[in-house]
């Protein structure tokens, strides 16, 4: 999928997308909650690299981390910023590929890809360019926190939609109903989303739909690109034990022995 589309999607579902929660402040912290544990230390420099509209970067921040945000949404990441600032927090945000960062070579103490934003990438070599991009950007030894959805086990199933999901505004008043329809596509790894929001506008119902794409990565598939990109040892961690919301992969960075994919230098 053409990056232009993805950044259309996230564009378009900036204003809405904490309505796929039911209370959005509450999640950010348990998201945040749960990241922190994994860094384990005070104050760490931390990229977002597909920070949406500031879930995980947000939740970090409020740990006292040194957070920076980026996504492909230029919309996406100007609310981060916005909803940083009404909470009294610091977060620095820009538009960015995440398979060409605008930053030095070991700037980052962390590097967090979460929400099952790296499968938008369709290609081995575009999931390789964007892991080697963030291997670049972390100091050594640094750690490389990434989620997606479970795809082991939705791989076995083929689901073609998700629960309908009800946000209640704060007084309880107003409705909106969430929900997703899944095409897989012929080689059963790729598929379309089409993203379905339902909000009651004068005794009706008003509808958005939103279109996107993803590679469903197993989770072997996944730690072998990492390995490849430069983060030997990668494992999963499971929500269970984390308390994240999906599986996490967790990486260490190793020695910088790869050459950075080639891209225009900021």
């Amino acid at each position: 999928m053409p990056e232009s589309s993805v950044a259309h999607f996230y564009d378009e579902l900036a204003d809405d997308y904490h309505l796929i929660y039911s209370d959005w402040d509450a999640g950010m912290r348990r998201q945040g909650d749960a990241l922190d544990a994994l860094i384990g230390r005070d104050r760490a420099e931390v990229l977002d690299c597909s920070c949406g509209i500031g879930t995980q970067a947000i939740g970090l921040a409020l740990h006292g981390h040194r957070v920076t945000g980026t996504d492909l949404s230029h919309r996406a990441a100007a609310r981060a910023g916005r909803e940083a600032a009404r909470r009294s927090l610091g977060l620095s945000t820009a538009v960015a590929d995440m398979r060409r960062l605008p930053f030095p070579d070991g700037r980052f103490d962390v590097v967090v890809c979460a929400d099952n934003s790296l499968p938008h990438l369709l290609t081995e070599q575009d999931v390789h360019a964007a892991l080697a991009e963030m291997r670049r950007v972390l100091r050594p030894g640094g750690l490389l926190l990434v989620s997606t959805r479970p795809y082991d086990d939705l791989l076995r199933d083929h689901p073609v939609s998700t629960p309908v999901h009800v946000h209640r505004s704060a007084d309880g008043g107003e409705r909106t109903v969430t929900f997703q329809l899944w095409h897989w596509h012929d080689d059963g790894e790729h598929y379309d989303l089409e993203h379905f929001q339902l909000r009651p506008a004068g005794g009706q119902w008003r509808v958005k739909v939103r279109r996107t794409a993803y590679w469903a990565l197993t989770k072997d598939r996944l730690a072998g690109l990492a390995a490849k990109a430069g983060f030997p040892g990668a494992r999963w961690r499971m929500p269970q034990e984390t308390g994240f919301f999906q599986p996490l992969l967790v990486a260490r960075a190793g020695e910088q022995t790869l050459a950075s994919p080639a891209r225009p230098r900021p």
